[in-house]
């Protein structure tokens, strides 16, 4: 298994690809491209396996499938809709960073062609039955995770937190427009039925203390839950900076941009705004 980073905003892990044996699992945005394809050489490509589409894990799908016309990519369902005709994602995104800041992060949005999507539901084997995969909803609604079966790797994208090496502390990204809570709660589960050796992230690297991780996750994610009830935006990112700063050192600028405690609040607030609407029980 190979970790790719691909330096984003020149910043060091960040953003993981991971490669093996040809299979790529989250490109990473457009905008990392040629550090991508500088690490993959001669390589040509079997498949791209995506998490979810978010522009931090999959913007660069398309260019890639530009690229390499036969390539195929798994995809959720319910994100694959989305992939040969982004003009909705990337408008949505554009309120949020500009149009001068999606180019800066995430580059050019390039739609995948319908005939290179394998549509995921869940439960599938894929790759001659070499990786099996979950649906892990949370973080996103068309979040999925897959288990390399021969070597017991989950590639769990962002359904398993934010942590970098060699610090241990997590953060539960949380950015809109799906977060939901319970779902994320059930998708850990899932991912522990599995048993695996080793929790592979995106942000960032291989995760081998699999109980521990799990767990905290989980635990940030009530924290974070806690945090944004009792204050507003900017209150909670200011709790959030602070929290990071004080368990980080020299990783601070690393985790800002891997979860902007911005976007973390505002996923927060959505998913307690509807939780508030169906009733006291969440």
């Amino acid at each position: 298994m190979r970790a790719i980073d691909l330096h984003h905003q020149g910043v060091a892990k960040v953003i993981c690809t991971w490669e093996h044996e040809g299979v790529l699992v989250d490109p990473g945005p457009q905008a990392t491209e040629e550090t991508l394809l500088a690490a993959l050489g001669d390589l040509v490509p079997s498949a791209v396996l995506l998490t979810h589409i978010h522009f931090d894990h999959a913007g660069a799908t398309g260019s890639l499938v530009r690229r390499w016309p036969d390539l195929p990519v798994y995809v959720h369902a319910v994100g694959a809709r989305h992939l040969p005709d982004p003009e909705r994602l990337v408008r949505s995104a554009t309120r949020l960073y500009g149009e001068e800041g999606m180019q800066r992060l995430w580059g050019e949005v390039v739609p995948v062609p319908e005939e290179n999507l394998r549509v995921l539901e869940g439960g599938e084997t894929i790759l001659d039955g070499e990786y099996r995969v979950a649906y892990t909803p949370g973080h996103a609604s068309h979040h999925v995770s897959y288990l390399h079966e021969p070597t017991g790797h989950a590639f769990v994208g962002d359904v398993a937190g934010v942590r970098i090496p060699p610090c241990e502390y997590t953060v539960a990204p949380t950015p809109p427009p799906d977060l939901d809570v319970p779902a994320w709660e059930a998708s850990l589960d899932r991912i522990a039925e599995w048993a695996p050796q080793a929790l592979m992230l995106t942000h960032w690297g291989q995760v081998d203390a699999v109980e521990a991780q799990l767990a905290a996750v989980r635990e940030r994610l009530h924290e974070e839950v806690v945090l944004a009830e009792k204050h507003g935006a900017e209150a909670f990112a200011a709790g959030m900076l602070q929290r990071i700063d004080d368990n980080v050192g020299d990783l601070t600028e690393a985790y800002h941009l891997a979860a902007p405690p911005d976007h973390l609040y505002l996923g927060l607030a959505r998913w307690l705004k509807l939780s508030s609407q169906d009733g006291p029980d969440r």
